[in-house]
């Protein structure tokens, strides 16, 4: 963190003010949360008091609740150009990162701190800084080396972590305690900041919404079909559609454009970055009736997007996530277009999926796209190679 401000966003729960605070063990570092009344109001009213009494260098938490800081922050930064002498925590609501990247520009780095990904929660790393090989390039030699780190496969454990998600604070629940700290998370913290943030007021058919939500993950959008569940009308699920993202709760995948005539899919697609949260709303009770219900695949999906988010997040190779649907219904699940490359995947849940799955792959060559290496993300317990560009890649190798 060498920026005079650092921002870590996310999710609430998922450990971003343990994390900060962890790190400010060894500094005489000042923490106050906007949480406290007094202090937001403080904030909001009087900013340069609020740095007189909170004196840097300071962790703010809940920062979204006065963007007022930020000009003062600026002013402080050009003043003292030390760094690190900010860190903020707060939710990746689109109206804060607006106000931070705007009044902040090249003073702040920005971290996006997610839940625990099943190899976290395992203690396997992929240390892609030293060993160049495990860099995440989806090829043969890639897949080999991270497959010496990671246990083998196991259909059971991976749905155990899909059911059961990766809060920190549901690591060590047994059910119930799980159900009731899932209820807790929305009745507390999401239907709190979906007022406060998001002006919501009417908060049953809210409930419903997230309901709909988790009942269509790894789908494209339908906002029709998300209005009627809840009874809102669509503009009114565009935006809570863009409060959720903003909370770090969905994700949606764009789908794929370029500048080719074929039409291609407009919608995106809809997953949650947390599939134990979709898991208690959509009411999957045991590990056992999600893996063997109907939503299995979907949810598997979710599972290996999330994992890819997480994956790009915080590695040093950064990358665009998309997926690929045509006018003729042609789908490939999701595209990772880093280095000018486009690395095509298909995501089953089988442990030996068709190979002919890769055969879909050649409309990017029609479409004159750099492909490179890719293959089908599933259950099989090692990578095999498929043909020169694709394997069957292990889903814990994500």
């Amino acid at each position: 963190m060498f920026s005079c401000v650092s921002i870590v966003t996310g999710a609430r729960q998922v450990g971003k003010t343990t994390m900060l605070r962890h790190l400010a063990k060894s500094q005489n570092r000042t923490y106050v949360t906007l949480d406290n009344l007094m202090a937001r109001n403080l904030a909001k009213s009087d900013p340069v008091l609020f740095f007189q009494t909170y004196k840097p260098p300071i962790i703010i938490d809940e920062v979204q609740y006065a963007s007022e800081l930020f000009s003062q922050i600026k002013i402080l930064c050009d003043e003292r150009e030390v760094p690190g002498q900010f860190w903020l925590i707060g939710s990746q609501q689109f109206a804060l990162m607006k106000n931070v990247r705007e009044t902040l520009a090249g003073r702040i780095s920005i971290l996006e701190l997610h839940s625990f990904s099943m190899n976290e929660k395992a203690g396997v790393s992929f240390d892609e800084e030293t060993d160049s090989r495990l860099r995440l390039d989806f090829s043969l030699q890639c897949l080999q080396a991270r497959q010496a780190k990671v246990p083998r496969n196991d259909i059971i454990r991976v749905f155990e972590h899909i059911w059961r998600g990766g809060m920190p604070q549901a690591l060590g629940a047994d059910a119930e305690q799980l159900w009731e700290y899932y209820d807790a998370y929305v009745s507390t913290y999401l239907m709190r900041d979906a007022a406060e943030l998001g002006g919501v007021t009417d908060t049953l058919r809210f409930a419903r919404f997230l309901t709909a939500c988790a009942a269509l993950i790894a789908e494209q959008v339908n906002y029709k079909t998300l209005a009627d569940t809840a009874e809102v009308s669509q503009p009114t699920v565009k935006e809570w559609l863009r409060l959720l993202t903003g909370l770090g709760i969905v994700y949606l995948l764009r789908p794929y454009a370029n500048n080719t005539p074929k039409r291609l899919a407009k919608a995106p697609k809809l997953y949650f970055y947390d599939t134990g949260l979709a898991a208690r709303l959509a009411m999957w009770l045991t590990p056992e009736t999600l893996m063997n219900g109907a939503a299995s695949g979907h949810f598997f999906e979710n599972f290996i997007v999330s994992a890819l988010v997480k994956n790009y997040a915080y590695s040093q190779t950064k990358a665009d996530l998309s997926y690929y649907r045509d006018s003729n219904a042609k789908e490939i699940d999701i595209f990772v277009e880093e280095n000018n490359l486009v690395h095509p995947l298909e995501i089953k849940k089988s442990a030996s999926p068709d190979s002919r799955e890769v055969k879909k792959f050649a409309v990017l060559d029609k479409a004159a796209i750099t492909r490179g290496s890719g293959g089908v993300i599933c259950m099989c317990e090692e990578p095999l190679p498929i043909d020169s560009k694709n394997c069957f890649i292990p889903c814990n190798l994500i």
